[in-house]
């Protein structure tokens, strides 16, 4: 105890205090550094904010450095600014070359702009999803099918980029599909990773449709290494499904023009007797159980 007690004292009181202190301030080169210090510290997350900090901060180091150099003729402080200033200087160069290599087409940019973007997803977790469809967009001409009923097998996620799908399903037209959403939603939603199924209902592009389409088992490969991916389209898949039964909702009618909303549980039993609540009967039911998993008939009857 006595030796560490005299190595404190020591350290403390080996060097003589400060009795008087100096009249002149230090030149503005010191000062200059200071400041570039307290806003270089000021900056935010994310690339953008890497460089504004790095360079902030390299500059004050690099003032700092000149400080010692010129004023105080201190070979160590000289050293150790030069030595965070290149430090500095060395992270700005490589998140430099992160950002210009995170680089995309107009339309993923415009895609990342308009749904990544508001949700806070940085760029270098949307290139791994731009990167798992191939950074390709897949072209749909006018009146071709997307989607056959009864024969298309559901082996991939696809969203719209730019167009309109019309979704109909024995003739019967269900709704639209408009950009910024998927197209096939509930078909992904209904099976789990090792089943298969095929659509029950046919999508046909009403005008010239861009998509973006990520296979299957390249998708969960992904949501496997990244779980925040796996979450981030947990919550687009099914806000897009919500929102393809609100538009769904306009489409069920029941007797002399009467309208029951589908979110109702128990609307069918108050239907009027004449119409067959078969098909309402079966939606309603279906979100009356809240069940996370749905059976595909159930999806497609439902629109994609």
């Amino acid at each position: 105890m006595g030796e560490n007690a005299s190595f404190w004292e020591s350290l403390i009181y080996a060097h003589p205090t400060c009795t008087t202190w100096k009249q002149e301030a230090e030149g503005s080169i010191y000062h200059l550094a200071s400041i570039l210090f307290v806003v270089g510290f000021m900056g935010g997350s994310g690339f953008f904010g890497l460089l504004y900090v790095f360079s902030l901060l390299g500059l004050g180091f690099l003032c700092s450095s000149v400080w010692a150099w010129l004023d105080v003729c201190a070979a160590d402080i000289f050293s150790w600014n030069f030595v965070l200033f290149a430090i500095c200087f060395v992270q700005f160069i490589y998140v430099t070359y992160q950002v210009r290599s995170v680089a995309f087409d107009r339309e993923f940019q415009e895609l990342y702009s308009a749904l990544f973007q508001p949700l806070g997803i940085s760029l270098t977790v949307y290139r791994k999803i731009v990167l798992c469809c191939d950074a390709e967009v897949i072209t749909l001409e006018k009146e071709h099918c997307y989607a056959m009923q009864g024969k298309t097998p559901i082996d991939k996620l696809s969203l719209l980029v730019s167009g309109r799908i019309r979704v109909t399903v024995d003739g019967e037209f269900l709704h639209y599909i408009f950009p910024l959403q998927f197209l096939d939603s509930p078909e992904w939603d209904s099976l789990r990773p090792t089943e298969e199924g095929i659509f029950q209902v046919t999508l046909t592009a009403e005008t010239d449709c861009r998509y973006v389409a990520w296979r299957r088992k390249k998708l969960y490969l992904l949501f496997a290494k990244h779980r925040f991916i796996s979450r981030l389209f947990s919550i687009l898949i099914g806000s897009d499904i919500a929102e393809k039964l609100y538009a769904l909702n306009d489409r069920v009618h029941v007797g002399q023009g009467f309208r029951y909303d589908i979110r109702l549980p128990n609307f069918y039993h108050v239907a009027l007797p004449e119409t067959p609540p078969v098909q309402p009967s079966h939606r309603s039911h279906h979100l009356q159980r809240g069940s996370p998993r749905r059976k595909p008939v159930g999806v497609t009857n439902c629109g994609s």
